[in-house]
Order: structure tokens, then sequence, then C-alpha cells
């Protein structure tokens, strides 16, 4: 049996493995994420009770239900405003908890984080020519989102070219071409803004790079759940490649697996999950740093289990944190990447804390 077979059956076999205790906890955090789902989307300045939130949902997919039961306005308050919202949360959520596990295997850095490798900083400065200048307007009423979605791929075209430049690619050369990206993009957003002639279009950018679900509506969300569906389908299927990367190149090299080919790959599917996120919620921090933190803890590094539990811990932290944003300060609403910040500073530090001890 090879190596690579080895990390995929090695926790199915322990004691506590698999049917051990993972598969419980797994279960756990999905009912726990459903749950939550169904709860936050009744919550706002008209509160919908659970039950019916469902009775409204199943009414509008399965046409159970008739729609006298409840109010008007919390149909179209449920259904047209606050289920696309918390759905595209879910699911970005999870691309971002996904995408956070990937970038940690692939350059062997504990404090790897989606927006890494420049990928949010293009997408950021798509979206700025898109609003600020009319850039893209052709591409008709999406186009601030496909504008961001091209300068995400621009970005991680840049930083594949920068990185391979002097060779194969390596861990230390992503991460120094990712860095220097999104400082320039950064600066050339900046720079977009400054030269903004529309104040309100300055102050939209603002709130669009903190982030938001506020534009979710049903139009946006079955391209969005494809790209960032596929690209997660895509990072468990190559989870034993994952485990691989994670214990360094030669181990990978030695089980067969080409570590720069791999990590090409990878790093494509991540910029595409990651351009699909920002493109459609702005900038979003934290939650791809501290969801596979969490989990590991929770469930342990094979990614078998891990990616999983990830998915599911970025979906429950990003549903909760939209609910704080569009209630904290009501009528007025928080950018969601304030939230997230505000618990992910915190996290950051005690995870830097911890790496200091362990040294």
């Amino acid at each position: 049996m090879s190596l690579l077979e080895a990390t995929d059956r090695a926790p199915t076999t322990s004691s506590a493995g698999w049917a051990g205790s993972r598969r419980p906890t797994l279960i756990a955090l999905t009912l726990i994420t459903i749950v939550s789902v169904v709860v936050a989307i009744g919550l706002g300045p008209i509160g919908v009770s659970p039950p019916t939130v469902l009775r409204i949902i199943a009414h509008h997919m399965f046409g159970l239900f008739e729609a006298e039961n409840w109010a008007r306005t919390d149909d179209a308050i449920i259904w047209e405003v606050r289920l696309p919202r918390v759905l595209l949360g879910a699911i970005v959520g999870s691309a971002l908890g996904v995408v956070g596990v990937t970038l940690q295997a692939i350059v062997r850095n504990p404090l790897a984080e989606p927006y890494i490798l420049g990928v949010s900083s293009g997408a950021s400065t798509g979206a700025a020519a898109a609003i600020l200048f009319g850039i893209g307007s052709g591409l008709g009423a999406e186009s601030v989102s496909l504008m961001a979605f091209f300068g995400a791929l621009g970005a991680l075209a840049l930083v594949l070219a920068l990185a391979r430049s002097t060779g194969r690619i390596t861990p230390s050369r992503m991460l120094v071409a990712g860095v220097a990206v999104s400082y320039l993009l950064s600066a050339v957003t900046s720079l977009l803004i400054l030269f903004a002639h529309s104040a309100e279009g300055a102050r939209a950018v603002m709130f669009w790079l903190l982030g938001s679900l506020a534009n979710a509506d049903w139009s946006t969300l079955p391209i969005g759940y494809l790209g960032m569906g596929v690209g997660m389908v895509l990072v468990f299927w190559w989870r034993r490649r994952l485990d691989l990367l994670a214990l360094g190149d030669e181990t990978a090299m030695a089980s067969g697996v080409d570590p720069g080919r791999t990590r090409l790959l990878l790093v494509i599917v991540v910029a595409l999950c990651v351009g699909f996120a920002v493109s459609l919620s702005g900038g979003i921090g934290f939650v791809g740093l501290a969801a596979p933190h969490i989990a590991r803890r929770i469930i342990g590094p094979i990614h078998r289990h891990l990616i999983p539990a990830s998915a599911a811990l970025g979906a429950l932290m990003l549903v909760w944190a939209d609910v704080a944003a569009r209630m904290a300060l009501q009528p007025r609403e928080l950018p969601i990447g304030v939230v997230t910040g505000v618990v992910g500073a915190p996290v950051l530090v005690a995870l830097v804390r911890k790496l200091n001890h362990s040294n």
C-alpha cells in the first residue's frame, strides 16, 4: 500500500477514528449549521419564528401550506430578502473555510488565509474600477461582480508568473509573490478611490471592500453556488494530496505526487473560489483563518475530516456574523468585515501566542 493510500486509510482504522468520534462530530456540526441558517433567516428588525420560516420556504419550493397562514410582508422579507442573503453567507463562509484549509496545507503556514495570494486585492480593484469609472458596464447588471471576478483571475495570473519566474513554484515564492501583488493592487484601488469624482461612489466602494451580503438575490445565487461548490468538491477530491503537501514536498514526491503541479492546480481552484466569493460579497477576512484552526482542534488534522468540518464552521461563522452586522446598529448595517475582524483579531493573537509557546 502506498503512502498516498495510507494517509486516507489510517484515520479509519484507529480506535478513535472516523467511526468512533469524527462522524458524530461532523453530523453535529452540520445540524448546528442547518438550524443556525433557519434561525438566522427569521432574525432582523421584523422577527419571524423558525416554524413560519420553514412553512414559507416549503410553500415556495414545494407548494405546501397556504399563504394565508402568514403575513404577506413576512413572505416577502423571508423569500426575497433574507433567504438569499443567508444562503449566500453560508456558501461564501464554507468556501472561505475550505480555501483556508487548502492554503495552510500547500504553503505549510498556519497563518495562511484566503487573501494571502492577492486574489482579494485583485477582485477589489476590479470592482472599484466598475463602480467608480463604469469599466465593464457593457457586461450588464452584474458588471461589478464580473469585474471583481476578472480582477481575481488577473491577480492569480500575476502571482503565478512571479512565483514561476525563478523556477518551480514553492511555498515561499508563492507567499512573497502574493504579498507583493496584494500591496500593489491595494495601492491601485486606493488610487482609483482618490481620483473618483463621486463621493457616493467612493463610499460604496469602501463599504464593498469591507464586505456585505446585502446585495444577495436569487439571480446571483446559482452561479455562486456552482462556482464555489465545484471548487470545494475538487479540494475534497484531492484531500489525500493535501495531507502529503502538509507533510512536506519530499513526502509527496516519495508517494508519486508532483508537489509543484499539485500546488499549481490547488492555487487555481483557490483563486476561483475566492474570486466568486469576493465578487458576490466583497472582502471578508479572518473566516478562512479561524474556521480551519477551530476545526483542527475539534476534529484533527486529516483533511478527509478537516475539509467538511471547516466548511461547516465557516458557514456557521459567516451566517452569525451577518446577523450581528444587520442587527447591531439597527436600522443601520455594519459591514460584515468589521464583525469578522473584531472576532478574528483575538483568534489571530491567540494563534500567534500558541506558535510562540510551541517554539
